[in-house]
């Protein structure tokens, strides 16, 4: 039987902001082509576990994904991330071995709640803990929704309705939609079973969808 293959996938625009970020902060430092071998080993070390078998299992990879990146030096940057959100651990640390080892909570993270999306209802699932250089500045009530195998990272305060990715409320039933904005104060919905025009009065809006991470499972 053959090992699942897992590697998550960042919107590309956000990833090259993310990247674009980490690069600054590290003045340039980073190479994202190598290094590959000393950041997981990095990763192990973070999670508390003894091995890189035990490192495949957490992130769900088989055990030659891990071969391919560990041999070859590829940066595993999808991994620092997700492991910088799970355990708290400096990304500055995680990508270049310098610095502390763990953020500080007070001035260098920032603690998230997580909700898990199921049957149209949301379930407090914990916190992330960001490395602040991660989030945008204008962030002012972030949190996290899961839903299957997707994880969007949202904003609960914002400024008006403009077209994008959206989570809201439909007859009570939470759910995640693609929103235009039309004329009149309409909105056109789409993304689930049926499109539909409506008034923005008619849903109620929980919050503004910044970013999407998709773990892909094969």
């Amino acid at each position: 039987m053959k090992a699942p293959k897992e590697h998550f996938w960042f919107n590309f625009k956000i990833a090259f902001g993310i990247c674009q970020r980490i690069l600054d902060f590290f003045g340039g430092l980073v190479d994202f082509n190598s290094g590959g071998k000393k950041a997981i080993e990095r990763l192990v070390e973070a999670y508390g576990f003894g091995t890189r078998q035990a490192l495949c299992d957490h992130l769900g990879v088989s055990k030659s994904t891990m071969a391919t990146r560990y041999m070859r030096d590829i940066f595993p940057a999808d991994w620092v991330i997700q492991c910088a959100l799970e355990t708290g651990t400096s990304l500055n640390w995680l990508t270049t071995g310098h610095g502390s080892k763990q953020a500080s909570a007070n001035t260098n993270t920032i603690e998230v709640e997580k909700y898990l999306l199921s049957d149209g209802a949301l379930q407090k699932d914990g916190f992330y803990i960001f490395d602040k250089e991660f989030l945008p500045s204008t962030f002012k009530k972030p949190f996290v929704i899961t839903d299957n195998n997707s994880e969007f990272i949202c904003d609960k305060e914002f400024d008006d309705i403009r077209d994008g990715k959206w989570v809201i409320s439909i007859d009570g039933e939470i759910t995640i939609r693609d929103i235009t904005r039309l004329p009149g104060g309409r909105i056109f919905v789409e993304g689930g079973n049926r499109a539909f025009e409506c008034k923005i009065e008619d849903i109620e809006i929980i919050g503004k969808i910044i970013s999407l991470t998709v773990k892909y499972v094969k």
